[in-house]
């Protein structure tokens, strides 16, 4: 066979074993690289969407729960003013009825966060019909006589201008009245200086005889108690914590059926009393810059409207007994919040609204930071990989391409062997034989 042909034919060999592996080869490769790529766009496009989706789903489910376990306690604390009133009244049973019920607090003592078992009720008072305290516990002590005071008049209550002597006396027997929030305002220089928000809810029922109105007996709930179920919880994590950071934007808050905030990690918007018992003024847009240069900011959600129309919105919306998710500016930070209500319900504290609700936000710009750090991850992830695969295609060509230069060979070689030498050479004539 002439060396032109051998090379011819070692050539048309190789073109279909090239054409056979490379190109399938080279395709897959296409196909591969291409789908990654695409793949990684996608994902990256739909992280912060993906994130927030399951975000708003957690938070709304974990704003519902909370709210669900303040109504119980509270509705736990009814039962203890019904049991409250089979009881002996005697300074002794009253003094262990508030040592008994007691609850677990986080709280900072000597520089340490530690956890206290604390009476639930800071005060338990016996009350004749005309007002009078007949007996009265106040920090697990009975106050003596002399200073037991007569609370139908508001000025010698506790706060100064309580009127749950005159809110209780009128119900029927079973009913129960529950009071706001009641304590004194704590502003922002108080606040900065390590002072906190304290004060009670008043559980008040009336009591009868064979005259009629007896009487009423009261329960004030250390408020501690109740504010823990929010001032310990950030929403995008499991673990409690002892105080929760304002500056974060990611906190939960709690808000009475007045819109009133009464729960929040930073105590000056919790809305309070002055010395002498009337309500603090709460920020507005007649008062807002006069307030906040005060460091007086008490905030009342029905009108803050014009921070945000959907702070009023959300509070109108929880007023109504619904639960969900907005978005709204506060303070320059845009918060994603979830909100759901307290369904606890008394004489003053009707259905839909009930006690008031929960919210549970966060700062938007500073989750969406985050939702781009994970999504420039899948980016890089995403190029690392295509970059592999198309290394790996490209030496598996290589090492193809050798494997096939050695199968060519091999084929040629046994088509030579096959062909005896010179029988290519000449032509076959049929008239030889009429020579």
């Amino acid at each position: 066979m002439s060396k032109t042909n051998k090379d011819k034919r070692s050539f048309s060999i190789g073109s279909v074993f090239f054409l056979l592996i490379v190109i399938p080869l080279s395709l897959m490769a296409f196909l591969i690289a291409n789908g990654m790529f695409k793949l990684g766009v996608t994902v990256k496009e739909r992280t912060v969407n993906v994130l927030d989706n399951k975000s708003q789903e957690d938070m709304k489910a974990r704003a519902v729960n909370t709210a669900n376990e303040i109504a119980k306690f509270l509705a736990e604390c009814k039962k203890d003013l019904q049991i409250a009133t089979i009881i002996p009244s005697t300074e002794s049973v009253y003094k262990q009825f508030v040592a008994e019920n007691k609850k677990l607090l986080w709280v900072k003592r000597d520089g340490k966060v530690q956890q206290v078992l604390i009476p639930l009720y800071k005060e338990m008072a016996l009350i004749d019909r005309s007002g009078t305290e007949q007996i009265k516990i106040v920090d697990g002590q009975a106050v003596p006589a002399n200073k037991r005071v007569n609370v139908s008049n508001p000025a010698n209550t506790t706060y100064k201008s309580e009127d749950y002597f005159a809110k209780t006396k009128n119900l029927n027997k079973g009913e129960i009245y529950v009071s706001p929030i009641t304590g004194f305002y704590v502003d922002k220089a108080a606040f900065e200086k390590g002072k906190r928000f304290e004060g009670v809810i008043r559980f008040a029922t009336p009591i009868f005889n064979q005259n009629g109105f007896a009487g009423m007996i009261v329960l004030s709930l250390d408020y501690r108690h109740l504010a823990a179920f929010t001032d310990q919880l950030v929403p995008t994590q499991a673990e409690r914590v002892f105080e929760t950071d304002p500056s974060t934007g990611n906190y939960a808050y709690m808000v009475d059926n007045r819109g009133y905030i009464v729960s929040h990690p930073a105590d000056y918007h919790i809305v309070g009393l002055k010395p002498d018992g009337t309500t603090v003024p709460t920020l507005s847009s007649q008062n807002a810059a006069e307030l906040a240069k005060k460091g007086a900011e008490a905030l009342n959600m029905f009108q803050l409207g014009f921070m945000d129309p959907n702070m009023f919105n959300i509070a109108k919306e929880a007023a109504t007994g619904k639960s969900g998710i907005l978005m709204y500016k506060f303070g320059g930070i845009t918060k994603f919040v979830a909100y759901a209500p307290i369904k606890f319900y008394a004489s003053n504290l009707p259905d839909p609204a009930g006690f008031g609700w929960v919210g549970l936000g966060l700062d938007v710009e500073k989750y969406n930071y985050e939702a781009m750090k994970v999504s420039k991850e899948i980016e890089k992830e995403t190029k690392a990989w295509t970059a592999t695969v198309i290394f790996i295609l490209i030496a598996s060509m290589i090492i193809l391409f050798f494997i096939m230069l050695l199968l060519v060979r091999g084929i040629s070689r046994s088509l030579e062997a096959k062909i005896p030498e010179g029988s290519e050479v000449g032509a076959f004539d049929d008239n030889d034989d009429d020579k």
